[in-house]
């Protein structure tokens, strides 16, 4: 087996190589955006501490 065929697979590599694209997609998104939340909340919780000190 070469390497063409292996990327061609079969006649499907658009479906397949889309379904792989949009999964990465997804995967790195969900972690950008829990991060973003954890920030978010953080950022939250620092505020409401310094306003109950203060």
């Amino acid at each position: 087996m070469d390497l063409q065929t292996f990327f061609a697979m079969g006649g499907y590599a658009f479906y397949v190589w889309t379904s792989y694209g949009i999964c990465c997609v997804v995967l790195v998104l969900n972690v950008v955006v829990s991060i973003r939340k954890r920030r978010q909340f953080l950022r939250q919780l620092a505020r409401k501490q310094a306003r109950q000190n203060s």
